[in-house]
């Protein structure tokens, strides 16, 4: 008998071995010293100009009561828990992703930040900040005279 590789990954082998690696990277995130069962939880984004950096935040399910932001100098800190949901009586997880308890993420940028101006905004489950450069660390332009 001739076996060919599989050319479609629905109900193939490559279907099985895509879920075998979603099942080993589950296994080992207890030991990849993350917080909540996810070492990069919550998935952040990060985008610098000359004026301001935006950092935004996936935090599905979380209430903004249960966040805590911090800046100091150039870092930003998110400190936050998700709680776990309830089950009825009776009830138990088919499959449980959604990792639960205290997570915590710090971030360096590339310059100071004005703590006194930073925002912060919580919609559909995404942290938006705006964390504006520090006026003493803007560069400044220096004009040259001619002698």
């Amino acid at each position: 008998m001739l076996w060919t590789w599989p050319t479609s990954r629905h109900g193939s082998l490559w279907s099985e071995l895509d879920r075998l690696q979603r099942e080993m990277n589950r296994l080992f995130e207890p030991f990849s010293g993350g917080q909540g069962g996810s070492g990069n939880f919550p998935a952040v984004n990060i985008w610098t100009g000359a004026d301001d950096a935006l950092l935004t935040a996936e935090l599905p399910g979380l209430n903004p009561d249960q966040l805590e932001i911090t800046v100091k100098d150039n870092t930003v800190t998110i400190r936050g828990s998700r709680e776990t949901e309830p089950l009825a009586e009776g009830e138990s997880y088919l499959r449980q992703e959604r990792g639960t308890g205290t997570f915590v993420r710090s971030f360096a940028l590339p310059f100071q930040v004005d703590k006194t101006k930073v925002t912060a905004q919580y919609q559909k489950g995404i942290l938006q900040l705006t964390l504006p450069r520090a006026e003493a660390d803007k560069p400044k332009k220096i004009s040259v005279k001619a002698g």
